[in-house]
């Protein structure tokens, strides 16, 4: 199948493109190369340096006659999303938009977005949280990836354009940029092994679901060969708090950084898992890579690079 792979130069969409590249499908990234990376692009993948909100999109769903599309092209800054929620709304929002209407008008078989799972639910009133659970977006980021699912909702009823909301829980590993709007799995192994002091937020009792890349990659292929419509929550089922996480990396870089905390983070989520068990009934997907492993991975890649 052709897919048309959005931010695929970027931390997730790039491994996305390898696994299915990988698995015989032929693959057409589009990317500003605003978070992405040249270096994170496949060689045998076909490159656009464009902006999902350029006109240029039609002219490329027409040429390479695209049949799916995986959607990973967005704002991803929490933090810019609250300084300036228009900017946010323009790319994650009007971006989404512009594509759907390209999706629609040339005839997508499907369409898979990369959404959010623990920004999604807010502070959980079960543990973990499955797809029903209710939605609190606490951040600009996070009603823009609630408002394109509902989207895709409406698309589908009245385009009948099939889609998958993949709600990713936290997603780390190699390429994982360490710095600005990064992971903690990817700060914390940066500064360990330059010999810097990693600082916790707060007590460092806050909890986090954390799934390797490569296991949402997998989700990702698995999403493209079934027929299914709806949202699912790409997770481990398991809760790590940032202490563990800090222990954990401290071993592996052989680091001789103490826990050292800060202030914490105002409105930061105290507790975040969520449940697989969709994911796994309907996709038949389940996460592979443990956290030690994923862990050993990730330190094993930036010491290389």
């Amino acid at each position: 199948m052709k897919v048309l792979v959005t931010g695929g130069a970027g931390f997730i969409g790039s491994h996305v493109s390898d696994l299915l590249i990988d698995s015989g499908h032929t693959i057409v990234i589009v990317d500003d190369l605003s978070n992405g990376k040249k270096e994170n692009i496949n060689s045998k993948a076909t490159f656009y340096h464009v902006s999902i909100l350029d006109n240029r999109m039609a002219d490329i769903f027409q040429e390479e006659k695209i049949e799916a599309v995986i959607h990973h092209a967005a704002q991803i800054s929490v933090r810019n999303s609250v300084k300036d929620p228009l900017k946010d709304m323009e790319v994650n929002i009007r971006g989404s938009l512009l594509l759907l209407e390209l999706c629609v008008k040339y005839h997508i078989r499907k369409f898979i977005f990369a959404s959010t799972g623990g920004a999604l639910y807010g502070e959980q009133d079960y543990f973990p949280a499955d797809e029903s659970h209710l939605t609190r977006p606490l951040s600009p980021y996070a009603i823009t990836k609630l408002s394109v699912e509902k989207y895709l909702f409406f698309y589908h009823h009245t385009h009948y354009l099939p889609y998958i909301s993949l709600r990713y829980a936290n997603v780390y590993g190699p390429r994982q940029d360490p710095l600005g709007e990064a992971g903690v799995v990817a700060i914390f192994t940066q500064q360990m092994l330059r010999g810097k002091q990693p600082i916790i937020n707060g007590e460092g009792t806050q909890t986090r679901d954390f799934v390797y890349v490569y296991d949402v990659a997998r989700a990702n292929l698995s999403a493209l060969e079934h027929e299914v419509v709806g949202e699912i929550n790409i997770a481990t089922g398991v809760e790590t708090s940032v202490n563990q996480l800090f222990q954990k990396l401290k071993k592996l870089t052989a680091s001789p950084a103490a826990e050292h905390h800060g202030p914490p983070m105002p409105g930061e989520q105290l507790r975040s898992v969520l449940s697989f068990d969709k994911a796994k009934k309907v996709l038949g997907w389940e996460p592979s890579i443990s956290l030690s492993q994923g862990l050993k991975n990730t330190v094993r890649y930036f010491k290389k690079s």
